[in-house]
């Protein structure tokens, strides 16, 4: 999966620009019975029901020490968001006004990457049963991380 974008801006004030592109790939993908984005919740918080993370067997060393009642921040790439978005109404509300998207938690960006806080309900080899996720099924995961805690538990 291509095109998440790093940019190096120039040490002077008003300096150059130069953007490279990196590849991405999925580790594995999200199965839920969310299939239609307009029912989707828009926050995992808001009835978002339980679902499934299926890894890719070559990753699957990496879930070591992820179990029952872990949290964690799941990466995702949003693959059905428009990716020319740059303004929007938060949450759709006609009566808010425009705002810049990188100032809102819509998924439609200029790099569509999900943050969703999840708890591991279950987890087995190469899979991952959460609660509160609200991306819709076949979404691909691009990563996961531990949540952290108050510092004297990390």
């Amino acid at each position: 999966m291509a095109g998440l974008v790093s940019a190096s801006i120039d040490s002077e004030l008003g300096g150059e620009v130069s953007v490279e592109t990196y590849d991405v790939r999925g580790i594995g993908v999200v199965r839920s019975p969310l299939r239609d984005l307009e029912a989707a919740p828009r926050q995992g918080d808001e009835g978002a029901p339980e679902a499934e993370l299926v890894f890719d067997e070559e990753v699957g060393p990496a879930l070591q020490g992820i179990g029952a009642g872990s949290v964690v921040v799941l990466l995702t790439w949003l693959h059905r968001a428009n990716r020319n978005t740059l303004e929007t109404r938060p949450r759709n509300d006609p009566t808010r006004p425009m705002t810049g998207v990188f100032a809102t938690r819509s998924p439609d960006r200029p790099n569509p990457i999900g943050l969703h806080t999840v708890t591991v309900l279950d987890a087995s080899p190469l899979t991952l049963r959460v609660a509160g996720l609200e991306a819709i099924d076949g979404t691909p995961v691009i990563d996961v991380k531990i949540a952290l805690g108050s510092p004297e538990t990390r």
